[in-house]
């Protein structure tokens, strides 16, 4: 039941890219022809107003198509609906609007999960290191750090954060000891580290470990929308460097996950906690929004850049080169979803 659930949240998200094409099509003037969720053969079809919607046999995608005097068949007809008689801006508008709503809707599920409330590592100082900064400032085991510089905080997750962009400068720590609010001086020692992707990082040291107590963090309006924003920065920029890191040969071929991993990881997050699934949830619609920006010709970034050269250079690419382009965007996006399903087959099968 849950793989089928998440079969149907995977759907959503690609339905709500293509609302933003469509809204946004409409909005310039655009005539939408086809409304497809899915690919391959149509088995529910549905015309208003001028508009197909049709549901295909593979959920795994979708597209709208955009009135266009290449697909006319008569030439004489009204050409103002035309998205090929419309301004560079608002074509580029159409094409980002798919990615924009991604993004969008992932900011609403943070919003929503900061209002909820998520189990969260507090920022209570389990062990204190010898002759390390903390120790020397008198910071001792069981003091929950409140705000670092000024700047509150309530999970162990934004201590590590803020500690992350401290350069070499002291720092102001407020903390509870029982019921007392005091104050300390610390000068982080600044250590090399590994990141998640193996890279060699520098970050500030202090000299503590985390004691390891959780509680249900819920924020007020104004915190959710700020961690719904740093949640959905962290997730863009984990989701690029990654795709850098995957370009560079940093990290394996192996590690690219195909439709079946998704739909298999969002099913387990459904069954864990809603919280936990919203997130996850989130966090694929991001890498929905940044994967359709790479500029591969079949996705909406390469079309943007069509775009931007027809505009700049005031000539319109080459027919056989725009085909050429077209047909290499599939073949790599083709080849991406074969070497995905066969990662998938191989982790459920070997693993």
């Amino acid at each position: 039941m849950s793989i089928i659930f998440a079969l149907l949240v995977l759907s959503f998200l690609i339905f709500f890219h293509e609302l933003g094409h469509f809204l946004v099509a409409r909005w310039c003037g655009v005539r939408v022809e086809v409304f497809s969720i899915g690919f391959g053969k149509k088995f529910i079809t549905k015309t208003y107003k001028g508009t197909e919607y049709t549901l295909s046999l593979i959920p795994f995608g979708g597209y709208v198509r955009l009135k266009s005097l290449a697909m006319m068949q008569d030439h004489a007809s009204d050409k103002t609906d035309c998205l090929d008689t419309k301004h560079p801006l608002k074509k580029i508008a159409i094409l980002l609007a798919g990615p924009v709503f991604n993004f969008l809707l992932a900011f609403f599920l943070f919003c929503v999960v900061g209002k909820m409330g998520i189990y969260q590592l507090l920022p209570v100082v389990g062990e204190v290191q010898k002759d390390m900064p903390a120790e020397i400032s008198g910071l001792k085991s069981g003091d929950r750090i409140i705000s670092i510089d000024n700047k509150h905080i309530v999970s162990w997750k934004e201590l590590y954060d803020l500690l992350g962009k401290v350069e070499s400068k002291s720092i102001y720590i407020t903390f509870l000891r029982g019921d007392s609010k005091m104050q300390a001086v610390i000068d982080p020692k600044i250590t090399e580290s590994k990141n998640i992707f193996g890279e060699s990082v520098k970050r500030a040291v202090i000299g503590i470990s985390v004691r390891g107590d959780r509680a249900l963090i819920k924020y007020n309006l104004l915190d959710s929308i700020y961690f719904a924003w740093q949640q959905s920065l962290d997730s863009a920029g984990m989701i690029i460097q990654g795709i850098k890191n995957l370009i560079l040969g940093l990290i394996p071929l192996s590690q690219i996950s195909g439709p079946v991993g998704i739909v298999d990881s969002m099913a387990y997050a459904s069954k864990q906690d809603l919280t936990l699934f919203l997130l996850w949830v989130g966090l694929i619609s991001i890498n929905l929004g940044i994967f359709n920006l790479l500029p591969i010709p079949a996705l909406d970034g390469g079309q943007i850049l069509f775009v931007l050269y027809n505009w700049i250079s005031g000539k319109e690419v080459n027919k056989s080169t725009e085909r050429f382009f077209m047909f290499f965007g599939f073949v790599i996006i083709i080849f991406l979803m074969l070497l995905g399903l066969y990662n998938d087959a191989y982790r459920l099968i070997y693993e």
